[in-house]
């Protein structure tokens, strides 16, 4: 299926006054169908209980796993939107980095599925795994 493909610099200028640019979520790498992004943990990222809040890494691997969307569009696509996400939390930062690389897993003509694992930089552990499906937007004729 011919692709879209759109850069790191085109998906990054997209961010500013957007929640992307909020949370601080840059990303680095983008290719046929595979993207990855970075955050960093700040203090108005946590939770009152003094945790990463859950938000802010669906935040980052949603953002991750939609850029990707979108630098892999289907020819005459416009756009995209969500229609599913799922996330498994399994551990959590308190400060660093936090990486993401989001991998596509179904690349159809009406729909794409993307799977993105978030690190903590520093330690290498798994923090959250997420799945979404996004629902691929055509001109109305």
């Amino acid at each position: 299926m011919a692709r879209q493909l759109a850069s790191a610099e085109e998906l990054n200028s997209w961010s500013p006054g957007t929640l992307p640019g909020l949370l601080g979520v840059s990303i680095i790498d983008v290719g046929e169908g595979r993207v990855t992004g970075e955050m960093p943990v700040r203090p108005d990222l946590l939770a009152p209980n003094g945790y990463l809040h859950a938000a802010s890494v669906v935040g980052l691997a949603d953002t991750v796993s939609g850029y990707g969307t979108r630098a892999n569009l289907p020819d005459g696509a416009r756009g995209f939107t969500t229609i599913e996400l799922k996330a498994n939390f399994l551990g959590t930062a308190l400060e660093g980095v936090l990486d993401c690389e989001a991998t596509l897993q179904h690349g159809g003509k009406t729909t794409q599925v993307w799977d993105a694992s978030v690190t903590d930089r520093a330690s290498g552990r798994t923090i959250a795994l997420f799945r979404c499906t996004q629902m691929i937007l055509y001109p109305r004729s």
